[in-house]
């Protein structure tokens, strides 16, 4: 014979508290406080996860503006030097991350930290661009994110000791995406500089991003579709910037260029492209 529901629980003389301990001891409200506590710990690794994400927002964009003063310095061996040791900051963070999705969905929590992750291969995409002229590939970012876990997190939790964290391919892209605007900066700074090579040189490496988007075409994540409009405006600029060393670049003072650039660039209509 089943036992009778709210058996086991303190008895009370009124029919408000007989009401009330029934309540409390129901197998529904017992079902609730366990979703509760589970919504409560996934909540709070939410918020870890968006707090990491912006720590590794800040330092990957402080490592761009840093990897920026390489078109000013004669020698980048310093600059470089210091870049890497802010993305192994960063990486740390991104080490973090892995350890807080380790045995979870990382889907559930994918929008929490991905804006950091597409800063992350923004920063480290520049810094291979500029030490060797060339995309660094997905596969190579992934392997840089491998971590040794402490023989106290071990021993702690189970599991490996080595962590990975993988990058999605969408990530990849985007942060591909945002990479073209820096380039296109780098550009100008280069102009700036008398450079008339480096130019000449992101134009051609644009124009291959460009096209490498262009096969994804709408079979690709939505918001690549959105960001390649301003890959579409970044590559413009850089053309234009081709067109006015090649036609006046003998003709205007080095020191010059920048002027003129900045002037035409300003022209680019964002719908048209080129007026």
């Amino acid at each position: 014979m089943n036992k009778r529901q709210g058996e086991g629980c303190p008895r009370k003389n009124t029919d408000a508290a007989q009401d009330e301990s029934a309540n409390t001891c129901s197998p529904v409200m017992a079902a609730f406080k366990v979703f509760q506590q589970e919504l409560d710990v996934k909540h709070d690794k939410y918020e870890r996860l968006v707090k990491l994400s912006r720590d590794i927002t800040i330092e990957s964009k402080r490592t761009i503006f840093l990897l920026h003063r390489v078109t000013s310095v004669p020698d980048t061996t310093e600059i470089l030097k210091e870049a890497d040791t802010k993305l192994d900051g960063v990486r740390q963070k991104i080490g973090q991350i892995a350890e807080e999705l380790r045995g979870e969905d990382i889907y559930q929590f994918h929008r929490a930290y991905t804006p950091g992750i597409q800063e992350y291969v923004e920063a480290v995409s520049f810094l291979h661009y500029i030490r060797q002229r060339s995309l660094i590939s997905l596969e190579e970012i992934n392997a840089r994110l491998v971590f040794m876990r402490s023989e106290k997190d071990v021993a702690e939790s189970a599991g490996a000791q080595v962590l990975t964290f993988q990058v999605t391919p969408s990530d990849y892209l985007l942060g591909v995406a945002d990479l073209t605007g820096e380039l296109m900066r780098m550009c100008i700074s280069s102009v700036g500089n008398g450079d008339i090579d480096t130019p000449f040189q992101l134009s051609q490496f644009l124009r291959q991003i460009h096209d490498g988007f262009s096969y994804i075409g709408n079979t690709g994540p939505y918001e690549v579709s959105k960001k390649l409009h301003t890959l579409r405006q970044s590559l413009g600029k850089v053309e234009d910037a081709c067109y006015t060393l090649r036609v006046r670049g003998s003709e205007i003072p080095k020191h010059m260029l920048a002027d003129v650039f900045s002037s035409r660039t300003a022209l680019i209509d964002p719908e048209e492209g080129v007026v």
